[in-house]
């Protein structure tokens, strides 16, 4: 009985010991693991449904308003992403100039906005509209461009370029590469 006694306390000691190398070797318990930046920085903090997002400018006018049914905000860059945005731009003289796209990205720092996919510009007042692939706002100087190809249009006319810059505040649109363009001649009542 002894014998037993002394074998199972030596397995004992023998189970304990092992037990001890293997903690000693390999802790197992909680990590501590550093989270890392990059990863973080694109998060999401705020996904909206059926957003509407409004910016104002220093003097508490309204200088952008969209509306998307998905907005992702990511604070770490403050960088906003919509999709399919419908934007309304406002100039110094409060006149509406529309946008869309597929795909909107808004720097809320800088109140800059890119349209991605079919980007399409549209001044109502005056009947014409811009289309691109890539559409640029600075919404602090109503500057719109693109590097991308365009195509600028007041039925019937219509003008193609490689780039264009249009400042709103301004009225002024340059078209630069490439510039073609179709106007016909006017006519006169009673000449067909």
């Amino acid at each position: 009985m002894l014998k037993r006694l002394r074998t199972r306390l030596g397995l004992a000691l023998i189970v304990l010991a092992l037990g001890g190398l293997l903690v000693w070797l390999d802790p197992g318990g909680p990590r501590t693991v550093t989270p890392d930046p990059d990863a973080r920085a694109e998060e999401p903090g705020h996904v909206l449904h059926n957003a509407e997002l409004t910016l104002f400018d220093a003097q508490g006018n309204i200088q952008q308003g969209l509306t998307t049914p998905r907005l992702v905000h990511t604070p770490q860059t403050a960088s906003t992403q919509a999709e399919t945005p419908r934007a309304t731009l406002y100039d110094s003289e409060r006149r509406v100039w529309n946008a869309t796209a597929e795909v909107g990205t808004l720097d809320t720092n800088a109140q800059a906005l890119t349209l991605s996919g079919n980007a399409r510009l549209i001044a109502p007042e005056e009947g014409w509209q811009l289309d691109t692939d890539v559409l640029h706002y600075d919404g602090k100087t109503a500057h719109a461009w693109s590097d991308t190809p365009v195509l600028l249009q007041q039925p019937p006319q219509r003008m193609t370029a490689q780039r264009m810059d249009a400042w709103l505040n301004d009225e002024k649109v340059r078209l630069e590469e490439n510039v073609q363009g179709y106007h016909p001649p006017e006519t006169q009542p009673g000449q067909e």
